[in-house]
């Protein structure tokens, strides 16, 4: 994955992570804005429906999303990035909702510092997917 791609999911991480509690606060909204001048993708077509705030994202794609950005064996540079950004987005509103703070423990665990790292992330992967299931089998 090339350097603006990488940016590119990263900004998308962060849109799923204001969503992780199904509402974009404001300041989370401003946050994004930034971020996404700053990394120069405020006029990226996808980015642009994204920070729109107007289609949400549900938790599934958020995590996909961070499956994708850390793939099977993250590099530690690409790992504090991520937890850098995530912690100052959860933490930009002053409010630290359950569904936050759960995410941002979950990756945490996936620090690849940390040698239970890959057995964590492999825990994680499964507990997504046992959920995606169940909520794919409740709707059919």
């Amino acid at each position: 994955m090339n350097d603006l791609t990488k940016t590119k999911h990263l900004l998308k991480i962060l849109v799923g992570v204001a969503w992780i509690d199904g509402v974009v606060q404001p300041e989370e909204q401003e946050y994004l804005h930034k971020k996404a001048q700053q990394y120069g993708l405020a006029d990226d077509s996808e980015l642009k429906s994204l920070l729109s705030g107007l289609k949400p994202v549900r938790p599934q794609e958020c995590y996909q999303w961070l499956e994708e950005y850390l793939g099977t064996h993250p590099k530690q540079d690409d790992y504090e990035k991520l937890l850098e950004t995530m912690g100052a987005m959860i933490y930009s509103d002053g409010d630290v909702q359950t569904s936050e703070a759960e995410l941002l423990t979950k990756v945490q665990l996936l620090d690849p510092a940390n040698e239970m790292a890959h057995s964590g992330f492999d825990k994680l992967l499964k507990t997504i997917q046992k959920a995606y299931r169940k909520a794919v089998s409740q709707k059919l």
